[in-house]
């Protein structure tokens, strides 16, 4: 049985050092992901095993090759771990397989001049996934539901928010676009306390050959905020904790409504979003 894992965390976007949208967070949550997978014996510390990008290593390029190294070769009883921590964003879905007309997105370092990875992407490298491979991908981005935080600079510490959000606008045209349809009022649930008391169980997705644990709902923002002094993704840092309090024993559901009672307990208005098969979340996880 193979184990492998890719994480990606980007705090410095393009251009490299002060002057992107960069966040803070990502890299610890990365950190935090891979001890946490090492530690309960989920995929090993080895370059053959773990691959980690952060910042300007993170491009769109070394992220889709790095996926392909994930799944190329799968085979059934593996255990393959992608995970995921940065901007997110959507745009215009082009190819008409959403119901809501948009494509999640999440942002290489590169973004801007590459071009973000669409879930389209993802979805087809996945489709030559065999089955019976147990691949689990962990989204900490805004819109991660069916697939941002905003930056500040050093002079506003002192006058910060409590949290920030990680979301990245989309492109000039598809913003208008989509702000042009108000059918979906994507807006007004992103603002803080937007989704306040709403309950998501995870989701059943009959067919889906791999695990897909979002940081919010696809009309969401995932948050970041300091935790005892350190910046933090709140999803990466209550999926972790949650996971090493109950070990490897815990089924993907439970451990799923754990991390959403804790964020919730944190005073976040983000609603995490698991989906896959019914065996699937019923099952211990990563197995």
């Amino acid at each position: 049985m193979t184990k492998k894992a890719l994480l990606v965390g980007i705090n410095d976007y393009a251009p490299g050092g002060a002057g992107g949208p960069d966040l803070r967070g990502c890299v610890n949550d990365v950190r935090d992901m891979a001890n946490t997978l090492c530690v309960l014996g989920i995929v090993p510390a080895a370059p053959n095993t773990m691959r980690i990008l952060t910042d300007t290593r993170a491009t769109r390029a070394a992220i889709l090759t790095g996926f392909r190294w994930l799944v190329t070769g799968a085979k059934r009883g593996d255990v393959l771990v992608f995970h995921y921590s940065g901007h997110g964003s959507q745009v215009v879905d082009v190819s008409h397989d959403e119901a809501d007309q948009r494509d999640e997105t999440i942002c290489p370092h590169d973004f801007a001049s590459a071009g973000m990875i669409k879930d389209d992407d993802l979805r087809s490298l996945l489709m030559a996934l065999p089955p019976g491979v147990n691949l689990d991908i962990i989204l900490d981005s805004c819109h991660s539901g069916t697939a941002t935080r905003a930056a500040l600079s050093v002079d506003e510490l002192l006058d910060e928010p409590a949290f920030t959000n990680r979301y990245i606008e989309p492109p000039l045209d598809y913003g208008f676009f989509l702000d042009a349809n108000p059918s979906m009022p994507v807006r007004a649930l992103m603002k803080p306390g937007g989704m306040e008391g709403v309950r998501r169980d995870a989701v059943a997705v009959p067919g889906l050959n791999h695990v897909l644990w979002a940081g919010c709902r696809d009309n969401q923002t995932s948050a970041e905020a300091r935790i005892g002094g350190v910046w933090r993704g709140i999803f990466t840092y209550n999926y972790c904790k949650a996971l090493r309090g109950a070990g490897l024993n815990v089924t993907r559901r439970r451990l799923d409504a754990q991390v959403t009672v804790n964020v919730r307990g944190m005073g976040y208005a983000q609603v995490g979003q698991l989906e896959g098969t019914n065996i699937a979340l019923d099952e211990k996880v990563f197995t």
